[in-house]
């Protein structure tokens, strides 16, 4: 590709960053990442989506016990941020993912790192809702732990574009 300008270059540099050092996010920090999250689309202009910002260390360590397949790394970073929303909307999971894919991108942004962590329909999603006191109409959608990089992340392959584009059928 040779079109280049701040959100392409972003979108083309993040990385799922599952190594943190020590060291907090300013809270100013994270409320940008989650403003970020909330101007998202989302369908019909809903926005059923709700942010749950952890920073203490021993419900990080919880959520990462809780969650030891997906999550284990959750307990070494700075804060993590749970995105949820009402379980019978119909697209909540949609409206969560577009709100993760631009927190994802405003993390990187700012030098910080995070990886999407699965939580939907998971066997953790209920007790780390609990944990957090998320109501039951409320389902889990993501979480993302936030921290300053201890690594510069792997560069998956992706598929080339001319084996994902088609141009007027497929």
């Amino acid at each position: 590709m040779t079109l280049s300008n701040p959100v392409l270059d972003a979108i083309r540099g993040r990385r799922s960053i599952r190594d943190y050092k020590r060291g907090a996010v300013s809270h100013e920090e994270l409320e940008a990442v989650v403003d970020a999250g909330r101007l998202a689309p989302s369908a019909m202009n809903e926005q059923v989506w709700e942010f749950v910002v952890v920073t203490r260390p021993a419900v990080l360590k919880e959520i990462a016990r809780l969650a030891p397949e997906n999550g284990p790394f959750i307990a070494d970073a700075a804060a993590c941020i749970v995105v949820a929303g009402a379980r019978t909307h119909r697209s909540i999971y949609l409206d969560g993912a577009a709100a993760v894919e631009n927190m994802l991108l405003a993390v990187h942004s700012m030098g910080l790192a995070s990886c999407w962590v699965q939580a939907m329909d998971k066997d953790y999603s209920r007790p780390i809702a609990d944990l957090l006191g998320i109501p039951e109409r409320c389902v889990l959608v993501a979480m993302l732990p936030v921290g300053a990089p201890a690594s510069a992340g792997d560069s998956p392959s992706k598929r080339p574009l001319e084996s994902v584009l088609h141009w007027e059928r497929f």
